[in-house]
């Protein structure tokens, strides 16, 4: 009865017979007018928005908060791609950020961002980024972002101020922001145009670093350069003489670059052309790499791992047994020689019955022999599988055989109680730099060791996926070669380009010197953009 009351209250409340409260919503302008702003916004009618704004003004009545200003300005740099509402905008929008903080309103990230987007249309990129540094140096809980530094740098890239535009990236590294491929490719665009030549390599690893295949504006960019004069001028200083030390900066690195530099002298070739399924450059025969993680990154992903394992084991309560994970590096110390290790209970549990606790040895068995004969050596991988899953296994009769031959003839590791064998699977790949046989996405315990772009890359590498269709195996071995930019010892690059078609079809830019390419086999004629004869 209580709750019919309380209905009908709220009924009488919103009835036609007493509108007290829909009157109250009425006469709240402030409520009125950012209702109608957002209406503008979302249609993106400038006109009507800022005549509302200057009638609130002349009217005095409404107390204008954050909200309006920050939909108002937000409105004002959505419309400055207009070449016939430019001026307008700039010049109403500066008007407007002059009246909040004449307010002494608190401002932003979302409303600095709409300011320096129009000082950035107005060409003073210095203001643009003046106010950015203003806000960043306030502090609280809302804080720059990418999209806030960009105007900035983009304006003084466009204007060919290199110097403004690398105080930018400095300013945004010190902050933590990483830059995008639009901003990279700015910054290497003007430092190619003020022929600063160290900075274009700069440049050229950050988007090796940053983005897999270039856009289409990136590659006209990076052609521009290497076929430009000041490029053809550029010389290795002599490193290039040095193979042997290229050779292991680049196995050192993971593969795929080894950053000390421009090598060779002389004109560059750009061709643009395909790469085999193999990953062989069909331009200049140049076997591409699978670029790993580099040595420093691998070695803190396996410190992570170690660290993890340990705090688990500082967690374990009394009545559990306390078990060292130092005893399994201890024993992959000395058994160490693998080329892969299995994850037991994924491949065992693929496609069984959990509810019957179903676990297919015949398919743990199929995947180990089938990479004993892939192995070049004749090797046997290594299996990882919790103890009490190896206890079971042990006691039937039927399976008992082949475990124990296993565990005689190190194939087969029992992981303790209280320990995840994930720990155990992915050290033992980390550590030894070989592949792992799993389906597993490993999302819950990877990302907040080293993060997204380091762990993509070496599941890239390392990772063997399987099906069992009707029985048969498959394994998908990681990719011969991997579609990122890279730098061979030789001193050529090659730049995988975006498209929407296949990979089979995808244009590479193949860029090499006169040097390079009298060493390696040339693949008949192809399409070249050069500066000189390439005949």
């Amino acid at each position: 009865m209580a709750a019919n009351g309380q209905r009908r209250s709220r009924q009488d409340d919103e009835s036609p017979s007493n509108p007290n409260k829909k009157r109250k919503a009425n006469k709240n302008p402030e409520k009125n007018l950012l209702f109608s702003l957002n209406s503008c916004s979302k249609s993106k009618d400038l006109s009507a928005a800022l005549a509302l704004y200057d009638a609130a003004v002349a009217s005095n009545e409404v107390r204008l908060n954050q909200q309006h200003f920050q939909t108002l300005l937000y409105l004002c740099s959505a419309s400055i791609s207009d070449p016939s509402l430019q001026t307008l905008t700039v010049e109403r929008g500066y008007q407007i950020f002059d009246r909040m903080v004449t307010s002494g309103l608190t401002l932003n990230e979302a409303t600095v961002t709409s300011v320096a987007r129009l000082a950035s249309a107005k060409g003073d990129g210095d203001y643009a980024f003046k106010i950015v540094k203003d806000f960043a140096s306030v502090g609280g809980t809302s804080i720059p972002r990418l999209r806030t530094y960009a105007p900035a740098l983009l304006c003084f890239c466009e204007r060919l101020e290199a110097e403004k535009g690398y105080e930018v990236e400095e300013h945004m590294e010190a902050a933590g922001i990483a830059l995008e491929e639009a901003e990279i490719s700015a910054l290497l665009k003007v430092s190619a145009a003020t022929s600063r030549e160290n900075k274009v390599y700069r440049y050229l690893h950050k988007l090796r670093e940053s983005v897999g295949c270039v856009c289409e504006e990136t590659s006209k960019v990076l052609e521009d350069w290497f076929c430009g004069e000041k490029a053809g001028e550029v010389s290795g200083d002599g490193i290039g003489s040095d193979v042997e030390m290229l050779r292991e900066a680049v196995l050192r690195n993971g593969g795929g670059w080894h950053g000390r530099g421009w090598v060779g002298e002389g004109k560059w070739i750009v061709k643009k052309d395909n790469v085999s399924s193999t990953g062989r450059c069909l331009s200049c025969n140049e076997q591409l790499a699978c670029v790993d993680t580099n040595e420093v990154e691998t070695q803190k992903f396996v410190d992570s791992l170690v660290a993890l394992a340990m705090e688990r084991k500082a967690k374990m309560n009394s009545s559990e047994t306390k078990v060292d994970f130092s005893e399994f590096q201890n024993w992959l110390e000395k058994h160490g020689d693998y080329e892969a290790i299995v994850d037991g209970a994924n491949i065992g549990l693929y496609q069984q019955n959990f509810a019957d606790g179903g676990f297919s040895l015949s398919q743990l068995e199929g995947v180990v022999n089938e990479l004993y004969h892939k192995s070049g050596d004749n090797k046997w991988p290594l299996i990882l599988l919790h103890k009490k899953r190896v206890r079971t296994l042990l006691e039937n009769p039927t399976h008992r055989n082949l475990v124990d031959e296993w565990i005689n003839n190190g194939v087969l590791y029992a992981t303790p109680p209280g320990f995840n064998d994930d720990w155990y699977w992915l050290y033992a790949a980390a550590k030894l730099k070989c592949l792992l046989v799993t389906n597993d996405e490993m999302r819950d315990h990877i990302f907040e060791l080293l993060g997204n772009s380091f762990f993509q890359k070496w599941k890239e590498r390392h990772q063997v996926r399987y099906t069992f269709t009707k029985g048969n195996l498959k394994l998908e071995m990681p990719p011969p070669f991997s579609v990122v930019i890279q730098e061979s010892e030789k001193g050529s690059w090659h730049v995988p380009v975006a498209s929407q078609n296949n990979e089979s079809s995808r244009t590479w830019m193949c860029i090499s010197r006169r040097s390079v390419l009298d060493s390696l086999k040339i693949n008949g004629k192809l399409e070249t953009s050069e500066n000189g004869d390439s005949s």
